[in-house]
């Protein structure tokens, strides 16, 4: 197991993309770029935190997670514009959710850890 597989935020990173793809099957097509920006942020999420693992200095570690977590509130973004545009079923983003808010908190924390 990576280091990085052992972290909690990593983990929900993980299950907040399984939880996104629901999300992004379910997009009218006719929105590829909405596609493709949530895609790419909500892989950001988890691969900045696993490149984080791989750096030594506190300050390369808290660039990272500061990477991360602006990516995890992109995509909380992106889901907005979702919502506003009415493109898809609020039931289906329940879960993405609340496991942004908690990615987003998490990592907001290890950005002020020292």
């Amino acid at each position: 197991m990576f280091c990085h597989e052992k972290l909690k935020v990593y983990q929900y990173s993980v299950q907040f993309l399984g939880a996104i793809v629901m999300v992004i099957r379910a997009i009218p097509s006719g929105n590829a770029d909405v596609v493709s920006q949530l895609r790419r942020a909500a892989m950001s999420i988890s691969l900045n935190i696993a490149e984080r693992a791989g750096k030594t200095g506190e300050n390369d570690k808290r660039r990272f997670y500061s990477i991360a977590r602006g990516s995890a509130l992109e995509c909380a973004a992106i889901i907005d514009l979702l919502q506003a545009w009415q493109l898809i079923s609020p039931e289906l983003l329940v879960k993405p959710l609340q496991l942004l808010d908690q990615i987003a908190a998490m990592l907001a924390a290890l950005c002020l850890k020292r």
